[in-house]
Order: C-alpha cells, then structure tokens, then sequence
C-alpha cells in the first residue's frame, strides 16, 4: 500500500481483483490463498493487484503481510470504471453461504491463535460488494474478466494460471491475413 501500482504493468499481465471490505472474511481466505502461492503467481509473469472499498488506512492490519499490492479505493471510483457492483446477493446467495462459514471459522481461529484483527462490525462501503477479477495485458487490453455473483464466486489461483496461459499462447498466434 502507498505505493504506486500500473495498470497496465508495461512488462507483465495483470490480475486486477476488486474485493468488498477491509477485514472482510471471504475475501481475507480468498487472498490468503493467493498469498501462499504468490511464487507459482509470479513465476507465470503475472502482477497481482488487489483493490477494496476501504481506505489504505483501514486496510493495512488486514493486508500488510501480503505479497502483493492492495489498493483502497473508498469511493469506489475504480469499481464504477471496471462496472463492479454491490448488491444484497453477496450474502442472500444460498452459494455464498459454506464459503461464508468457513472464511468466517478461519478469521475466528486467526483471531485466536495469530492474533489478528476482529473485522468491522460496520464496513467503510457497506457489506454488500461482489467481487470481480480482470486480466490485462500490458497494452490495457482485457484479456478476460469475471464478475462475481456472490461474495464467494471469483477466479482461484488455478483459475488465473490457466487464464494467463491461455492469453500468453492466444497473443503468440501468428495474425491470419486472409
């Protein structure tokens, strides 16, 4: 955080994740998982970028030990540019609910055992965001985007390697002239 972050990155693809909230439970494990295979994320030429609705304030004693940049964005300004969205059905949808319980038994056990913080009881931005994840390649082009349905629904880290793969090997195609 406080740092500044391209997008597009003239030399790597992008991986640009909106999430909802800092502290937010879903999207700390989602990260976390991230986090653990930031080498594999790396080593595929990729840039992670990681943007909330919250300020880099609030952010920070949830976020300062990832590996990656994050971004806070409290009016939502780039969430608008991108068309990612906030509605009731981050939480009201019956999908969302196991990943929900487990993100919320990890946070509670983080909580315990590492110490970390509680989340907020009353979120800059509200609850409701959906996440959403792009890949960009250098020239700003979006190579392949997703837009949540719920709180839970975005790209794994399979996923995005897979993506990247297939966005490297598209660009190499030679052009038909037919």
């Amino acid at each position: 955080m406080d740092q500044v972050v391209l997008v597009p990155d003239p030399e790597r693809l992008v991986h640009l994740q909106f999430r909802r909230f800092a502290g937010c439970p879903v999207c700390n494990l989602h990260l976390r998982s991230f986090a653990q295979r930031y080498d594999e994320i790396e080593a595929a030429g990729l840039r992670e970028v990681a943007v909330f609705h919250s300020s880099n304030a609030a952010l920070r004693p949830y976020t300062a030990d990832l590996p990656f940049a994050v971004v806070g964005d409290p009016e939502k300004r780039l969430y608008a540019e991108f068309g990612v969205e906030s509605a009731p059905r981050a939480l009201l949808d019956p999908r969302a609910w196991l990943g929900i319980v487990r993100s919320v038994l990890h946070t509670m056990w983080g909580m315990v055992r590492e110490g970390r913080p509680a989340p907020p009881t009353d979120p800059e931005g509200g609850r409701l965001g959906l996440p959403a994840d792009f890949l960009i390649a250098s020239d700003g082009r979006v190579l392949a985007c997703y837009y949540g349905e719920h709180a839970d629904d975005q790209w794994s880290v399979d996923d995005l390697l897979r993506l990247a793969q297939s966005a490297r090997e598209t660009v190499a195609e030679p052009q038909s002239t037919a």
